[in-house]
């Protein structure tokens, strides 16, 4: 075993958005100090007055005399071992962009179900080729669980993924709660790319929902979904893997049919008749769907996997396709 993580080992949650709150809150119910990185002084300010997030899962009251609050990010990173990303994968790039401390000894953990635009790279991937951190230093944190769900304490699930399944073990600690339960895996690359996918078909259902598709038919897209997942999967990187588990088809299903899918709700309004542009200015949150459709779509030019509902979605959104034409067109093609 190459890299191994001390049970002791201090976190630090890098964003603050609403999965990054919900996981400092997580984190918190089992460490002593947990650094968290707010590059926004104002949220900062108000976070250590106030002891809420004034943007995101405002019922989240924080005690911080347990919080390594900053907005230096070379600060955060030095007191930490274990470094969780939090935020948008479209905004990666640009929150790093200040850090000088190096990387090498520090754990890095992707809480992020999204994939870095113009790079192609899922975020292990490129941590791995940004900052030479290699995998066994790089794990993955995914499931079926919406972060405001996380704040009523309502049962959720998480799988925590390495390469080496005694670090998964280690950090599955540092998550798991009275209403977290959180099972391990060694499969990097299919629950990252799982992650990203699931956030496409959503869409897809919400796009289907606006046009006034009924339940019948979201199942028969869903069911499909979940095989066209399996495909690439299969496709770009075979390994043992069970596509039924709840780091895969659980994620698919609880963002597909969930109130709280920002991914949903973009393609819902799309399906009503926003433009994409008009649908990104009304949500105040991000949809990484948006993204990973053109990445799939590039990154699926070098294996022509069979994947008509991500094309779908990617021609609605990239390419201008009507809507209603494109999602009638997908009805033939689906079992």
């Amino acid at each position: 075993m190459g890299y191994t993580i001390d049970r002791d080992a201090r976190c630090a949650v890098i964003g603050y958005g609403s999965w990054a709150t919900a996981l400092v809150k997580i984190i918190l119910e089992n460490e002593t100090s947990v650094g968290w990185y707010i590059r926004n002084r104002d949220v900062l300010e108000h976070v250590k007055r106030y002891k809420t997030n004034p943007r995101y899962l405002r019922d989240v009251h924080f005690y911080t005399n347990n919080l390594k609050m900053s907005d230096d990010l070379d600060a955060v990173v030095r007191e930490a071992e274990v470094i969780v990303l939090a935020v948008p994968s479209a905004f990666l790039k640009v929150t790093l962009e200040p850090l000088t401390e190096p990387l090498k000894d520090k754990f890095i953990i992707s809480a992020i179900k999204g994939i870095i635009p113009g790079d192609y790279l899922t975020v292990a991937e490129y941590t791995n080729r940004t900052y030479d951190i290699p995998f066994d230093q790089i794990g993955i944190v995914t499931g079926p669980c919406h972060a405001e769900e996380v704040a009523l304490e309502r049962l959720s699930y998480l799988t925590m993924v390495c390469k080496e399944i005694g670090n998964a073990r280690t950090l599955s600690e540092k998550l798991r709660t009275s209403y977290i339960n959180v099972s391990c895996s060694t499969d990097i690359y299919g629950t990252e790319y799982a992650a990203v996918i699931k956030n496409i078909y959503a869409v897809a259902v919400g796009i289907a929902v606006g046009l006034g598709y009924g339940d019948n038919f979201l199942a028969v897209l869903i069911s499909n979904a979940a095989m066209e997942m399996g495909r690439f999967l299969e496709g770009t990187y075979p390994a043992p893997r069970d596509i039924n588990a709840s780091a895969y088809l659980g994620d698919l299903l609880v963002t597909s049919y969930s109130q709280f899918s920002r991914n949903r709700t973009f393609g819902l309004m799309i399906g009503k008749g926003y433009s994409v542009k008009t649908a990104q200015i009304e949500m105040s949150m991000v949809a990484e769907g948006y993204y990973a459709s053109e990445c799939i779509h590039q990154i699926n030019k070098r294996f022509g996997i069979d994947m008509p509902i991500a094309e779908t979605v990617h021609r609605i959104v990239y390419e201008n396709a009507l809507p209603a034409d494109a999602m009638r067109r997908l009805t033939k093609k689906l079992v």
